[in-house]
């Protein structure tokens, strides 16, 4: 969640809360004290990855090789400290975080228009940190990565704070590395600093939650009703200003001005109101409205772990974990083994899908103004729908209700005010209810050509089967992702075509060291967005694995297997200016021979479908035409080069009934998506 103004707080104002640590020394120091537990630290991994995510390049959809590179160096260091480490990842998004979680994709959907512009104007990636975002499914790969390196792993499945805050707590671990403030308010192991991690010294700083009491002269118990009063995802800062002010007010009249005086106000207002044993109970003693008590009351309960129990309420049981929600539709050894492959972060999507029906999608580079490849969510819906049939019923139960998933995605143009709710589709192919019991239970070898023909069934491949078993897994995968954008994506040329396909057979032989050494002349705004679409469908392939009982390994359809975005930006440029086919495959005969198979089976797919792939080069602009021209974005003539793009989207057969749910395109001129109610016609 974090605290509103706490880093600041103390980092500037109460410098002796910052406590400069020697980590190999803590943790020859933590054995010692605990001899039967190893040094173990808990590591929040949503907050680490911009940590880790240390490639030069990351406008282009991913260095994924070098991003490997850096996570070994990062378990390495540890290890050489003898430290384990344990990793926790979000796993779902709780309702009370919600509105702060859109707040922040939208003001992400801000940055990435601003990022836009930049590539538009200068050709090349922004060099601001302040203009940075994280390549798509950063967290989600990241997990695998991890696992693949031998790492114990995990996946939440409530609020990840808490359950980092738990897991610390009750397996005495030496402390929790990351970057939010709600480690300083729960009650658990030491919360040390990433940002101030200093891997090659193994230092960093530990915030003392400790040292913050004695500074505010709170108790520990305290704690979370300082959050709520600061302000946190749950308690939002404005909603608390009035108490604010009033603690301000009244603690300026008694202390001269000082360096964090709201912090200071708040604290001294908290000591004003405490409990006392003939008082007024909990945060009734505060002179709060109904609705404050009652987001004061869940806020706190949120920072109490097992055990645990609060002053501030009359009673302190902590929130229950959330019910499961579709399980009248799945068999019980479904949703364990879901469970299970979740938490231990083997799977993607499936058990979000299972137990509460609601799945997100976080920000994707998409250009806003870009009216020929629709935003990700849109074009990979229909993968989605058969992923949600092989999960859930496809048919109305008894009673005449038809089970849906709340989709919570986000793209430009989308406000966000309330999920997408996408219907479950059957698969082409399959004869009846999918039989989940043996696609993920049975083990004779009859099942697994059952679990890829179904995969390859979602992908809308399934009569290609026995052609794709001449490729191994990572280009079944580039085979499936490719060919359904092709399929789905009506402008894609056969230049993007080319680029897609011989990125994925040069990455397979390729070092990260030489991709280290790759540089692309420009930055083309739309190469940026087909690469962030492919690495998104990723995802999408990895889910479609899980859904299937795993028919291939999942470490095979990962990005550093398949996917490098320089190299495809490279690609891009190259087939786009019209080099030979053996200079995109660099001179290499045998790289020219796999990428000529796996070109043929694409293009055939495609003309099956009805969508023959054409060649259609684009004009690419040098870096100094680019910035030349920047003021030609807003000519007269660029909106009727919008509306004859948007008309050719809209004249396209609509993949899925769920554009006419929802997704469409908002303006002609500017080419976004948004989320539409379907209004009834009139009758008129």
């Amino acid at each position: 969640m974090g605290v509103k103004g706490l880093q600041y707080f103390m980092e500037t104002c109460c410098p002796d809360t910052c406590v400069p640590v020697d980590l190999k020394q803590m943790a020859v120091d933590h054995v010692k004290a605990h001899p039967d537990s190893s040094a173990t630290v808990v590591v929040d991994g949503m907050a680490c990855l911009r940590y880790w995510y240390r490639c030069q390049a990351w406008v282009h959809g991913g260095q994924w090789q070098e991003y490997m590179h850096i996570l070994q160096e990062f378990v390495d260091a540890f290890t050489a400290a003898r430290i384990h480490l344990v990793f926790f990842f979000d796993g779902t998004v709780e309702d009370q975080k919600r509105a702060e979680w859109v707040k922040r994709r939208l003001r992400v959907n801000q940055d990435i228009a601003r990022i836009f512009q930049h590539i538009k104007i200068h050709a090349q990636q922004p060099n601001s940190r302040d203009l940075f975002c994280l390549p798509s499914g950063l967290a989600t790969f990241s997990r695998f990565a991890l696992k693949s390196l031998g790492q114990e792993t995990r996946c939440s499945v409530r609020e990840g704070d808490y359950e980092i805050s738990d897991y610390a707590l009750s397996h005495d671990c030496m402390g929790i590395l990351g970057q939010d403030t709600d480690f300083v308010i729960y009650n658990t192991a030491p919360y040390l600093s990433i940002n101030k991690l200093n891997l090659n010294k193994m230092t960093t700083v530990l915030f003392s939650r400790e040292r913050l009491c004695q500074v505010l002269k709170l108790h520990m118990t305290d704690l979370p009703l300082l959050s709520c009063l600061l302000g946190n995802d749950i308690v939002p800062e404005q909603r608390m200003q009035r108490l604010r002010n009033n603690a301000l007010s009244s603690y300026q009249k008694k202390h001269k001005h000082v360096q964090g005086d709201k912090v200071y106000a708040v604290a001294d207002f908290i000591n004003a109101h405490h409990p006392s044993s003939g008082g007024t109970f909990g945060v009734s003693s505060l002179s709060i409205v109904e609705a404050e008590r009652e987001a004061f009351e869940k806020s706190i309960r949120m920072y109490l772990l097992p055990g645990q129990i609060s002053p501030w309420l009359e009673n302190s049981c902590s929130v229950p974990e959330s019910m499961c929600l579709m399980g009248k539709y799945v068999p019980a050894d479904i949703l364990q083994a879901a469970l299970e492959k979740h938490t231990r972060a083997e799977c993607f999507l499936v058990y979000n899908v299972l137990y509460d029906g609601v799945v997100e999608c976080s920000n994707t580079l998409e250009d806003e103004n870009e009216v020929e490849i629709p935003p990700q969510a849109v074009l990979y819906l229909p993968l989605r729908e058969r992923i949600y049939g092989l999960l859930l019923p496809v048919q109305p139960d008894c009673s005449g209700q038809t089970v849906s998933v709340k989709e919570w995605f986000v793209f430009p143009g989308n406000p966000l005010k309330e999920p997408a709710r996408v219907t479950p589709k059957p698969l082409n192919n399959l004869k009846g209810p999918p039989d989940l019991m043996a696609l993920w239970f049975r083990t004779d070898p009859e099942v697994k050509a059952v679990q890829a023909s179904t995969l390859l069934d979602v992908f809308d491949l399934y009569e290609f089967t026995d052609e794709l078993k001449r490729f191994d897994s990572p280009l079944i995968a580039v085979i499936c992702l490719v060919t359904y954008i092709a399929i789905q994506v009506r402008p894609l040329s056969l230049e993007d075509v080319d680029a897609y396909l011989s990125q994925a057979v040069c990455v397979r032989f390729k070092s990260f060291r030489e991709m280290q050494q790759l540089r692309t002349p420009v930055v083309d705004p739309r190469a940026v967005q087909l690469g962030s679409l492919f690495v998104r469908g990723l995802t999408y392939l990895i889910a479609a694995n899980s859904a299937c009982g795993f028919p291939f390994p999942m470490g095979e359809l990962m990005p550093w297997k398949t996917f490098d975005g320089l190299l495809f930006h490279s690609k891009y440029l190259q087939a786009h200016s019209g080099c030979p086919k053996e200079e995109l495959l660099e001179g290499n005969p045998s790289w020219m021979s796999l990428f000529l198979s796996v070109r043929e089976l694409v293009l055939e797919a495609c003309r099956r479908r009805g969508v023959p792939v054409q060649s259609r080069p684009r004009r690419l602009q040098n870096r100094d035409a680019r910035a030349m021209e920047a003021d030609d974005l807003h000519l007269e003539r660029r909106p009727q080069l919008h509306h004859s793009a948007h008309q050719e989207f809209r004249q396209q057969p609509r993949a899925s009934s769920h554009y006419q749910h929802g997704y469409r395109p908002r303006h002609p001129k500017r080419g976004r998506y948004h989320l539409a109610p379907r209004w009834p016609q009139s009758q008129n």
